[in-house]
């Protein structure tokens, strides 16, 4: 039998008990800001790469496809026009490395690179890098349906020998060539799915989703900057809309044995 006394209803926490609680109560707010100072860094900021600003800002002499950024970029005038160029001084990349790349599949990639160097709205995606040329990448940016099943679409016919653009090519000339024994094929054998060329072609940069252009939970690589960039809500979205992050959760997990000792 218990020879607990039963507590009466109303009655005080013991001493350790409320101390606990009042631990919490006092973390609480300080946690909750610290996590909404986190959330913010992630918004309207440029990552640490080769080519880009600081910070974003206005660049009102875009060229071509990049100028969707001109209000807010994280790349300069000449970072735009290199990034129409075939093989730019960017990164001595040939779109042309089994043979001439069709013109509406060379825009979806002269569009990914104006997205990658100019979007300001690549926060919550950015990651740390472990290469020469950069301390920071985006990895599983969710791009809209969209926009991948139209990169597929104009690129299937398209030719190349890798999965993988990121690496692995042969650069002795300078420039990346196709590495010994690679064979040239269409993008629809090599990357059998929009999802797969997505996904696949920069080492997982990118996402395929199924949410749809205007949903604000996707990445539009295009967009009528007359409308307003419409990543700007989506980056808020995933920076503020989604779970709690660990930082909170660590906070707090740290205050429970705490508390769980105070109430034996």
């Amino acid at each position: 039998m218990s020879c607990a006394r039963p507590t009466a209803p109303g009655a005080q926490l013991p001493p350790r008990a409320m101390a606990a609680v009042l631990a919490l109560l006092v973390a609480w707010p300080a946690a909750t800001a610290a996590v909404t100072v986190t959330r913010d860094s992630l918004l309207n900021v440029c990552m640490d790469a080769k080519h880009h600003k600081t910070e974003p800002g206005p660049e009102g002499q875009l060229y071509g496809q990049c100028v969707l950024w001109k209000d807010n970029a994280c790349c300069t005038a000449n970072t735009s026009l290199e990034a129409h160029q075939d093989q730019s001084y960017l990164y001595n990349f040939n779109w042309d490395h089994c043979g001439a790349m069709p013109e509406k599949c060379k825009r979806h990639f002269i569009q990914d690179t104006c997205l990658y160097e100019c979007s300001p709205n690549l926060g919550p995606w950015i990651d740390q890098a472990d290469t020469s040329w950069r301390k920071e990448r985006i990895r599983d940016v969710p791009l809209c349906q969209e926009d991948c099943e139209q990169w597929w679409e104009d690129c299937q016919d398209a030719v190349t020998c890798k999965v993988n653009w990121h690496k692995g090519w042969n650069w002795t000339t300078g420039t990346n060539q196709c590495p010994k024994g690679a064979m040239c094929q269409k993008f629809k054998f090599v990357f059998p799915t929009a999802a797969a060329l997505c996904e696949q072609v920069w080492s997982g940069s990118y996402r395929y989703t199924s949410h749809h252009r205007g949903s604000s939970r996707c990445i539009q690589m295009w967009f009528d900057p007359a409308q307003g960039n419409p990543n700007v809500a989506v980056a808020q979205y995933y920076a503020h809309g989604n779970a709690p992050p660990n930082f909170l959760s660590s906070i707090l997990l740290s205050l429970l044995p705490l508390t769980l000792l105070a109430l034996l």
